[in-house]
């Protein structure tokens, strides 16, 4: 379980959190949600350890294997394949290939690319080859190729045709790690998650199940917090109407 407790963040003059709590149990698929702007990139940086938090902590990060999505593939002459095998550090550094199913990665690196769209050829192409689109593909298939606990993806759906989102979804339903991910794809958040972590008013609130619980269980929230507000102010007005 990662949990964090009590977290502020300030970027420059801006409050993205204040006094935020989370819990991220094991085998859940979260999506985060809120506004642009709001903070959503930020904790995924707080929790691949590239900003601390100015107050508060996050329990549960140690001994994590952490798989991260890239948003930026450089042009190069490595070819598809081996960039998503490097994924894998264990493949990639060619140690102990027999324990960590080394000699399998191959294979699995080109059934990740096909799933995402590529062709068979593709895999020898080198990435220069590659539209922006494509190399944002290359990015997931890495994400995907990396063993780890805790997953984080950035609007993973961006540049797939619906196939290709569909063999997603059934990818990341398998995934036995703690999925967080950013998605602005409502039907695809209600497809793959089992809950969602919204950011608003520099907090996070946790909901269960997929895009729509979230709506209907959200509105319900706020219709609360309406009526126990105007209930509030009914008694101030009758209490200062007795003073008078």
């Amino acid at each position: 379980m990662i949990i964090l407790r009590d977290i502020a963040l300030r970027r420059g003059e801006r409050l993205l959190f204040e006094k935020a709590n989370a819990s991220l149990l094991p085998g859940q698929n979260i999506a985060l949600t809120g506004a642009n702007g709001c903070g959503k990139s930020s904790l995924f940086a707080l929790l691949l350890g590239d900003l601390a938090p100015d107050h508060g902590d996050i329990e549960g990060l140690t001994d994590q294997r952490i798989a991260h999505m890239a948003q930026d593939v450089a042009a190069s002459p490595e070819t598809a394949q081996d960039f998503v095998l490097a994924g894998d550090a264990a493949v990639a550094t060619h140690q102990a290939l027999e324990a960590c199913d080394g000699y399998a990665a191959p294979r699995r690196a080109l059934q990740l690319l096909l799933g995402l769209g590529f062709a068979e050829a593709d895999a020898q192409r080198p990435l220069a080859d590659f539209s922006g689109g494509w190399r944002v593909r290359l990015a997931l298939a890495r994400a995907l190729m990396t063993p780890s606990d805790l997953m984080l993806l950035d609007e993973p759906t961006n540049h797939l045709d619906i196939d290709t989102i569909y063999w997603l979804q059934d990818f990341l339903r398998a995934y036995r790690g703690t999925l967080l991910m950013i998605s602005h794809d409502r039907d695809f958040i209600d497809a793959t998650c089992t809950g969602v972590l919204h950011i608003e008013a520099q907090t996070l609130s946790a909901y269960r199940g997929g895009y729509s619980d979230f709506e209907s269980q959200r509105a319900q929230r706020l219709a609360e917090q309406r009526a126990s507000a105007e209930k509030q102010a009914r008694r101030r007005a009758e209490i200062e109407d007795f003073v008078r």
